[in-house]
């Protein structure tokens, strides 16, 4: 395997956040055929009223994923259980069915103020694989799907990132500039250079340039003007940019965007997960792979989100509880929401992806 050369070894590692852990918030109830695989990778909305919802993954028999909406207790200012679980999405279009599990997954939602609408991004796991699609609410109750995401194609990439499947979307909340200097709504995103699922027997055609063919985080843009003409327009990005790879050891796999990027002095904070271990018989079966999950972050540049600033040498936070450490798949922590309650952020992410726990994020510098 080649090692990249767009990422610089020289970025600063000073990123003053760590991650405090609180506790469980949501276990999968044994009761319910739904989740009787597993709770794990919410999003999280707070709407108008100030109530915060959970929208986690719920796991029913043969790993067939819906998206579910409960509302979270809050009990001395911090997220400690979830109220009845409502469904918000199920597989109910034929592009949402895979030929041997699927479902709708692992869903991040963040609030775009500038179009009045929360917008919600998941994993179609269908007949080709994971495959990003979006769906929006007025209300962060009521969602409507918009499609799946199509990148819209550049020449200049050599390749067709809808050739391959794709996780980890997730919108930044406030319009940043577009390559070409347009005000733009962004999206991160994973393309997985893999074509195991369709074609094993042939290796996949990187983008020009490309010499790494792990899986990194990129970004794509969707032109403001386009978005409040139609909101369609968010399924078709454009302008897509490497902007981090794996680097350190405790991502050797592959790295991947958690929650939508916050808002922070120093720029966009990212966290991230970074993956080490063995996808054994692949990457698209489901827990044939022997693999460990850590949170670490990156902080890009408020004016460029392209460009990284910084990011950590070490882990945020690592598997150690037994959550975490025990489970449908040992080892991992993924973090997808940032809620901020009571005047703190909170982190909520899959452990083991079993269940749903959320750590404190703490500022460690002024």
């Amino acid at each position: 395997m080649s090692t990249t050369t767009t990422t610089s070894t020289t970025i600063s590692t000073d990123i003053p956040y760590a991650l405090e852990r609180v506790g469980i918030v949501m276990e999968p109830d044994p009761r319910d055929p739904r989740q009787v695989e597993g709770v794990l990778n919410p999003a999280t909305v707070q709407t108008p009223d100030g109530a915060v919802h959970l929208f986690p993954r719920l796991v029913a028999e043969r790993n067939v994923s819906r998206i579910g909406r409960a509302p979270i207790v809050i009990a001395d200012g911090v997220p400690a259980g979830v109220g009845e679980v409502a469904i918000v999405l199920e597989a109910d279009r034929g592009w949402e069915h895979g030929t041997d599990h699927g479902g709708v997954e692992d869903p991040r939602i963040t609030p775009l103020k500038d179009l009045g609408v929360y917008v919600m991004s998941y994993v179609a796991f269908g007949p080709l694989g994971p495959k990003p699609a979006l769906a929006i609410s007025t209300d962060g109750i009521d969602w409507r799907r918009i499609g799946p995401i199509q990148f819209q194609y550049d020449d200049d990439l050599d390749t067709d990132l809808n050739l391959f499947p794709n996780k980890d979307v997730v919108f930044f909340p406030e319009i940043v500039p577009g390559p070409d200097g347009v005000p733009s709504f962004a999206l991160l995103h994973r393309p997985m250079w893999d074509l195991s699922f369709t074609r094993p027997n042939e290796n996949p055609p990187l983008p020009a340039g490309m010499l790494d063919d792990r899986a990194g985080i990129w970004i794509s843009y969707v032109p403001v003007d386009e978005a409040e003409r139609d909101l369609s327009a968010l399924v078709r990005p454009r302008g897509h940019r490497f902007v981090a790879g794996p680097v350190h050891d405790w991502e050797a796999l592959k790295i991947g965007a958690g929650p939508a990027p916050l808002r922070v002095p120093e720029g966009w904070l990212l966290l991230h997960h970074g993956v080490t271990g063995s996808l054994g018989a692949g990457a698209f079966v489901p827990h044939a792979f022997d693999v460990h999950y850590v949170v670490g972050a990156i902080l890009l540049d408020a004016d460029d989100p392209s460009r990284v600033l910084a990011r950590t040498s070490e882990p945020l936070m690592t598997p150690e509880t037994a959550e975490e450490t025990a489970g449908t798949v040992a080892n991992v922590i993924f973090p997808t929401a940032i809620e901020e309650i009571n005047g703190e952020h909170f982190v909520f992410f899959g452990a083991a992806d079993t269940r749903i726990s959320v750590a404190r994020l703490i500022r460690t510098a002024d």
